[in-house]
């Protein structure tokens, strides 16, 4: 199996809202979106905002309630402890709820954490141990 994560599809509640909110971080959503479900290509990922339920059928499990913490976190790691800051004011901003605000961390680096509407909880992290290329790609050190 290859070593890759290709898609993330969030379950949401509202996919217009969630659209919006993403949107709103400056994320533009791809034209092949329909109403039903949203594509935003991220780098060489892709996040798919998809309904819950939706989400539930596809996957057939049943659509248990969404829990406020589901052991996942998506993260994004940026080039300075500023550019950490400045994405979480954006996110604030554009309606996500800081759960913690950046602070230097015990692993030597500097993250804070924001949920989406939906409760999806985002990392932003600087790590000085990892390199960053010119399209934000992590290099893990050998």
């Amino acid at each position: 199996m290859p070593a890759r994560i290709n898609l993330v599809t969030l379950g949401v509640a509202d996919v217009a809202r969630s659209t919006a909110f993403y949107a709103a971080l400056g994320w533009t959503p791809s034209a092949g979106s329909q109403p039903e479900i949203t594509f935003v290509q991220l780098g060489a990922t892709v996040l798919a905002l998809f309904g819950h339920d939706d989400l539930a059928d596809d996957a057939q499990v049943p659509p248990a309630g969404q829990p406020s913490f589901r052991g996942v976190s998506l993260a994004i790691n940026l080039e300075s402890e500023a550019a950490v800051d400045a994405a979480m004011a954006t996110a604030r901003t554009a309606g996500a709820t800081v759960l913690k605000a950046p602070e230097t961390v015990f692993w030597g680096g500097y993250s804070g954490y924001f949920a989406d509407p939906d409760g999806h909880l985002w990392e932003l992290a600087h790590n000085p141990h990892w390199t960053l290329d010119a399209n934000g790609t992590v290099t893990l050190p050998d």
